[in-house]
């Protein structure tokens, strides 16, 4: 079947975005022309709206449509709390749960040197600067149990050694109902590490 170039590039652009394959984009774009050329022509405008209007907090990296950002902004959050986290999709993850009170930093990525994520890309200065500003008691690392998550908190950690705060980081371990024989081998070791007194 014979795709033109406009469309072509249509596809190859929707099969960036995450968790869409060749075959989504392919059928995304397909949807998107064969609408009312209205509805295509709208979304677009939401997208670029959205884009222009959405930008980084210049205190803690959150996307937000102001600067700063509402969190960081509300005198009801505490400064004695600091949550660490990769992406602006964690901190409402979080914020969902309706436990923390607390401000956040968002570092943008994991460290993964073959991906060129290193200490600069992640913000550490950055993070060191706002620690010393706010003081915070308790620094929570809410990373993701990858490779890459367990390196940055590696590397946090060391970073932070000398400053006298508790450095926490979530649970990671088998889920509550979970099965031992499905369980993977990094997830029981993870949880084996992690075991408490009852």
């Amino acid at each position: 079947m014979l795709i033109s170039p406009n469309l072509e590039n249509l596809i190859q652009t929707l099969n960036r975005l995450p968790g869409i394959g060749r075959k989504t984009a392919q059928r995304l774009a397909w949807f998107l022309v064969s609408q009312e050329k209205n509805y295509a022509i709208e979304l677009a405008d939401v997208i670029k709206n959205t884009v222009q209007k959405v930008t980084n907090c210049v205190v803690c990296n959150m996307l937000s449509e102001s600067d700063p950002c509402p969190i960081c902004a509300s005198p009801q959050r505490q400064d004695s709390l600091l949550c660490i986290v990769e992406n602006t999709a964690d901190i409402h993850i979080i914020e969902g749960i309706n436990e923390y009170q607390g401000k956040y930093f968002v570092l943008g990525h994991l460290l993964s040197p073959l991906d060129g994520y290193g200490p600069e890309q992640i913000r550490s200065a950055q993070l060191l600067d706002l620690i010393k500003q706010r003081q915070p008691e308790e620094i929570i690392l809410a990373l993701k149990p990858s490779a890459e998550g367990e390196a940055t908190i590696h590397y946090l950690s060391d970073l932070l050694q000398g400053n006298q705060r508790k450095l926490t980081r979530l649970s990671t371990g088998i889920p509550l109902g979970g099965d031992l024989e499905y369980t993977s081998v990094l997830t029981l070791s993870n949880a084996w590490k992690r075991r408490y007194q009852v």
